[in-house]
């Protein structure tokens, strides 16, 4: 694998992530296969996937081993599709992550839709922040497309709610591309997954309406993970809305990520095991300014990806982006997206 980095000049858009996204060997083989697919290129009509899948091929054609590749067609497009990326201000990686991988689905969602011409997936999924409604028509639900970009990020989440009184247990499911996760100081992600999945009793004011006690009642509620997806991306809320600030804080607590993960307690049945391949790097005291930088595992090796700049790192240096014991420190890079593979998908690496 060549080290050709993607320069970009416009960092604030999180492009950084193109790092990680580029070394998550299924997702870019699949990406290229669609590319190679294509049989006249500049026929089709462009958008944000054939600009993806471009930057791709461009890079993993290079011959040089080493080099800058400026994503120039990509950034336009991206500025076309979103006002918020067209300025310069900085934006957040995580929202702009959403926005990458929604928009690839539907681009492949539309794509099938017309290459069939069938009504069959007629209705388009509706996009929301954390994955994808499967719409329903005449109170029959539909089967949603499962496209490629599915097939690597996606999982399902439970949301379970046991009834206190009959104990009657709901259940809904719900499907995710990331996981978001509340942060406390001087913690780990295993707790924040056990966070995550910890029961919560709702009472007094949130008490749950029983369709079977056809009544309020005190219930309890947790959430799991039905189904764990290839690519687990773990996103830190690191950006809190202080009230008694009146604006965003950046929060630089000390949050300890493994190189291998267990999703231990979180699965609804038995655990499963993921291999750290890619870090994005919050750099800065605050949400509204900074930097982005990104660590990624390549055939056994750490890389740090700083814009233009790349270069081979010892595996112990993936620590310094824990965070920061305490509040006020010197150290600023905090790790803030998390990218895990299956230890039980094929992989290069």
């Amino acid at each position: 694998m060549s080290n050709i980095n993607i320069l970009a000049n416009h960092n604030a858009f999180g492009f950084c992530l193109f790092k990680a996204l580029y070394f998550c060997v299924p997702f870019r083989e699949q990406l290229l296969e669609y590319y190679g697919n294509i049989k006249n290129p500049g026929d089709i009509e462009e958008n944000l996937l054939t600009c993806l899948a471009e930057l791709f091929m461009q890079i993993s054609t290079q011959k040089k081993k080493t080099g800058v590749v400026a994503p120039k067609r990509f950034v336009q497009r991206v500025k076309k599709e979103n006002e918020l990326f067209r300025g310069y201000m900085h934006q957040d990686a995580h929202e702009f992550l959403n926005f990458l991988l929604n928009e690839l689905v539907d681009i492949l969602e539309k794509e099938a839709n017309s290459s069939k011409g069938s009504k069959e997936h007629s209705s388009p999924s509706e996009k929301i922040p954390n994955g994808i409604h499967v719409p329903q028509a005449n109170g029959v639900r539909k089967e949603p497309l499962v496209t490629w970009v599915h097939k690597n990020f996606q999982g399902i989440l439970t949301n379970e709610t046991k009834c206190l009184r009959c104990e009657t247990v709901t259940a809904r499911d719900e499907t995710f591309l990331d996981l978001s996760l509340d942060i406390e100081q001087n913690s780990s992600i295993t707790s924040c997954l056990k966070n995550f999945s910890s029961t919560e009793t709702l009472n007094a004011e949130d008490k749950f309406f029983c369709d079977k006690c056809c009544s309020l009642q005190e219930a309890q509620k947790r959430m799991k993970i039905k189904k764990p997806p290839h690519i687990l991306v773990i996103h830190l809320k690191r950006f809190k809305y202080m009230e008694q600030l009146g604006r965003y804080k950046k929060l630089s607590y000390r949050v300890v990520f493994p190189l291998e993960l267990k999703l231990t307690n979180t699965m609804e049945d038995a655990d499963c095991e993921y291999s750290l391949f890619g870090v994005v790097v919050h750099v800065g005291s605050g949400p509204n300014h900074g930097h982005y930088v990104s660590l990624v595992k390549s055939h056994n090796h750490w890389l740090f990806f700083d814009d233009e700049n790349v270069e081979m790192i010892d595996e112990s240096a993936v620590q310094t982006s824990f965070g920061s014991a305490q509040e006020y420190a010197s150290n600023t890079d905090h790790g803030y997206i998390l990218f895990y593979e299956s230890l039980a998908a094929n992989s290069d690496r």
